[in-house]
């Protein structure tokens, strides 16, 4: 019997391709595994403004998929943005997916006020990547299309790749954007071909990143259309997984972890941090990756 439809949500700046290791494990333990290049992305649409990139509408393309596919249900599986997307489309749509594998980004909750409310008392006037993305006037898409392997280079690494010094040192925001204070890799990481950061290139060279960044100028409206789930908890299965140096939980805790998101997630069924991985766990760790996600698949049919 073939098993459940699973839903793979990648993050940003990442495509489907970013789930390549997944896809075939799934498939070869029976499940119909599918990974949409997400709105913005790759070769979906991507409409003009950012008001099309909410969470809500995001959450209704993915139930739009499984109407397509003629699924009624499926398991998500969401790495960074698409974690996020995920977390909230478990509260949104709760009779259309069946579980959740969260990646990297974990959720305790609705907070109390927007996040970029926090994050600008947080930063004040100096550099943080998502208030970046919020300047107005495209300025981060047209810094990144300009030299779209540049800032891909820079970003999918490993916590110790090593880098040649940064260009920007400077913490105030006005002194330059995101690429300048990456210091560029001196090689690839062991688990990115010169192949695959060629492909990734040539996707965001044509799309453009400013769909995705369009995700990042949606935290206000997000948090505000979230309003009616409010403390809402979730009834399904939920696990995550991250890796331990994972710039995202800031060597957060396993413990710490597993009381924040205990308190929304009514089944949680645990975290297991991977030693010595960053943020790109599924292709940095595919083999260990894949190990879990099957045993929570397959848990869920035991």
């Amino acid at each position: 019997m073939r098993g459940p439809l699973v839903l793979l949500v990648h993050g940003w700046p990442e495509g489907w391709y970013c789930w390549r290791h997944q896809l075939l494990a799934l498939a070869a333990a029976g499940y119909r595994a599918v990974a949409p290049d997400m709105r913005g992305y790759g070769g979906s649409d991507a409409p003009a403004g950012a008001e099309h990139y909410n969470v809500v509408t995001l959450t209704n393309d993915l139930t739009g998929l499984l109407d397509a596919l003629g699924e009624p249900r499926a398991v998500l599986v969401g790495h960074d943005w698409g974690a996020i997307i995920a977390w909230q489309a478990m509260m949104l749509s709760p009779q259309r997916f069946s579980a959740l594998m969260a990646m990297s980004v974990p959720y305790g909750g609705r907070p109390s006020r927007s996040p970029m409310a926090l994050w600008r008392e947080q930063y004040g006037d100096n550099f943080y990547y998502i208030l970046y993305h919020n300047q107005p006037g495209g300025v981060a898409e047209a810094e990144y299309d300009a030299d779209p392997r540049g800032l891909l280079s820079r970003l999918y690494l490993s916590p110790n790749s090593p880098r040649q010094p940064k260009q920007i040192t400077d913490p105030k925001a006005s002194a330059g954007g995101w690429i300048g204070r990456l210091g560029a890799a001196t090689a690839l990481p062991d688990w990115l071909t010169q192949a695959d950061l060629d492909y990734m290139v040539d996707e965001f060279t044509r799309s453009g990143f400013a769909g995705g960044i369009n995700y990042y100028r949606n935290f206000d409206r997000n948090w505000q259309l979230t309003a009616a789930v409010g403390d809402d908890t979730i009834a399904a299965p939920v696990q995550f997984i991250a890796g331990s140096d994972d710039m995202v939980i800031a060597h957060t805790d396993v413990g710490q972890l597993q009381r924040a998101m205990s308190r929304i997630a009514s089944d949680f069924r645990g975290v297991t941090l991977l030693p010595g991985i960053g943020h790109w766990l599924q292709q940095e760790a595919p083999e260990q990756t894949n190990r879990l996600l099957l045993d929570f698949l397959a848990a869920l049919t035991n």
